[in-house]
Formats: C-alpha cells, structure tokens, sequence
C-alpha cells in the first residue's frame, strides 16, 4: 500500500538530524516514507503505513499545539508505538511529559519501560523484573524523588540485601554506614545523577532519605514512605515476606530485580521468584517484565543479555534432555 499525504515544513523537525527519525522508523516498521516539497509518501503494509499516517498526522497536530520533540524523545516514543500499535503519539507525551524529576526530565523509552511508570502510578505495590540496563532501579527511584517532591510521601526509602555479608553486618569492620555503603552505592549513584549533592545529602541527614539493608526493615511499618527494594532476587522468601508485608497507610513499594543473576547459594530459592508465583493475581500488586530490547545501556549490552537467555535456554533443554535419558535408563 501506498500513500501520500500534505505536510508543513515543521516535518523536517519529524526527519529529525540527517534523518535519523525516519530511517529508525523505516527500520522498525519495514516502510519506506519519501518527502517531496510538501508531500509526503509512505509505502509498505497497509497497518504499518496505517500506523505511520496516524503517528504523523499526531505529530504534527501537537507541534500546531507548541509541543516541541527532541530527537531521542521522538526515537522513544517512535519505539514504544512499534512495540504496541494501540499507543498513540498524543498519549506516550502525555504519559512522559510530566516526568520532570529534580534536575533530570525523563521519558521512557520502550513500551516496558512506559508500561512500568503506568504500573507504579496504579498500584501500591509493583514488581519490575528483568536483566541489567533495563532502568528498573533508576525509574523507580526517579518516581519516588517525584512523590517527595510532590509531598505524596513524607519519605524514600532504599533497600537491597548485602549477600556477601548475609544478615551478619555487625561483624564487618568499621560504621554501619561504611558497612552498608558498598552494598547501596548504584541507589546512591541514581540518587545524585537527579538531585544536587547538597540536596541528597541534607535529606540523607534528616532522615528523609533512607538506604539501608534489608536486615533493617525488620519490625518496622512504613507509613507515608515510597520503598524500594533493589537486587530482590537476592533475597530469600523470608526476607521477601517480611520485606512485602512493612508497607504502612500511604506508601508505595517498587521491587526491582533479575531472575537470571540470583547470588544466593546452591539449593536457595530466591524470594522473588516465589513472590511473583504467590502474588501475580494479587490485586493491588502489578508486574512488568523487561527483556532484552529494553536494555538502555550500550548496545553491545543488549546482545550480550540476549547470547546469556539464549544460552540459558538452550542449557535447561539440556538439562531436560540429560534428565529423561537418566530416568528412563532407571525404569529400564
């Protein structure tokens, strides 16, 4: 299918810098889009030209509006759109444009990454799994200095188990706070990369900001407070039952972590994977899976998590395929 369309000149801002917008968008949609004076022509199946028409006639709608779109916010959202057609350009900006945090303006940039900020908004309690450079940590606590800065909460709270250590801190040398330090630093790196170091600090005093262990939050209820638990796959079911069941009036908890880089010794289950098999239909709880084409790192990053799933894959096959031969060999 082919189709023209009548353009302004605001679509050079859409092509964007040597074309960079339309040629991700071709790549992404297998379609061909051709500009000639102030005609416009798309060509390639029909619901991806379909799909095309309406994302730019969106686009130029809202630029008639004063929005204005960056290069990589046009890229983002032309992503997440490709990932899901029901999205729409008006709707991802809508979703994205008020995520003004501290010093940093954040917009997601794949459909999982969108779908986790709708998850947090929604639900109290939201469980965000998936492999490393997916911004699960970095969104979570970007959407809890937004609650405090919006005094939806009274305070953040950041956690994560210090499995080198176990529980048995005390008997490391030197105080609590260079103890735990080591264990916390990526939530103290989040931290600063939104919000002036004098900021971080002076909230880190008071008290409004907390980052602890999670051998800490045993007995306590947390009220009024945004919770974060960060590299929960490190956390045994205990630990994740009395992590999940603090959470007082008025507070979120976000858990963040990945299945496939579980730390705990041989014959542990993991508390997270046993959390999302007792608490998926939970109401009041959602999950959001991410996977590699959310990875935000370098992109060499992106096919070394793929090469891992796909040899992980084929090992439990393997393993599968080792297991039946062994017990038939036994019935035998």
């Amino acid at each position: 299918m082919k189709k023209s369309i009548r353009v302004g000149e605001g679509i050079a801002e859409f092509f964007g810098t040597h074309d960079s917008n339309v040629k991700y968008l071709e790549s992404l949609l297998n379609v061909q889009v051709h500009l000639h004076d102030e005609t416009l022509t798309i060509d390639g199946p029909d619901e991806k030209v379909a799909l095309v028409d309406r994302l730019i006639s969106d686009y130029l709608q809202l630029r008639s509006e004063g929005v204005r779109f960056s290069n990589g916010d046009l890229k983002s959202i032309i992503r997440i759109i490709s990932e899901d057609q029901n999205q729409s350009l008006r709707g991802v900006m809508t979703a994205s444009r008020s995520l003004v945090v501290g010093k940093r303006t954040l917009t997601p940039k794949t459909l999982n990454q969108k779908l986790y900020l709708d998850a947090i908004e929604k639900n109290d309690m939201v469980f965000g799994i998936g492999p490393a450079g997916t911004g699960k940590t970095y969104l979570a606590v970007s959407m809890a200095v937004r609650a405090l800065a919006d005094k939806r909460v009274n305070r953040i709270v950041l956690t994560r188990p210090a499995v080198e250590a176990g529980e048995r801190l005390g008997f490391l040398p030197g105080t609590l706070q260079e103890k735990i330090d080591p264990y916390l630093k990526p939530l103290y790196d989040a931290l600063y990369d939104m919000l002036d170091v004098e900021r971080v600090d002076r909230h880190l005093e008071r008290g409004v900001i907390e980052i602890a262990p999670i051998a800490f939050m045993r007995g306590r209820t947390l009220n009024d407070s945004f919770v974060i638990l960060d590299e929960a796959q490190n956390t045994t079911p205990e630990q994740m039952k009395m992590f999940v069941t603090r959470i007082g009036y008025n507070s979120k908890a976000v858990i963040t972590g990945d299945i496939t880089q579980i730390d705990l010794p041989n014959g542990r289950m993991s508390g997270l994977v046993e959390a999302e098999r007792i608490l998926s239909r939970v109401e009041g709880i959602g999950f959001v899976h991410f996977n590699e084409r959310d990875v935000v790192r370098h992109p060499l990053v992106q096919r070394i998590v793929r090469a891992y799933e796909t040899y992980s894959t084929q090992n439990l096959h393997q393993q599968s395929l080792t297991f039946d031969a062994t017990d038939s060999g036994q019935n035998g």
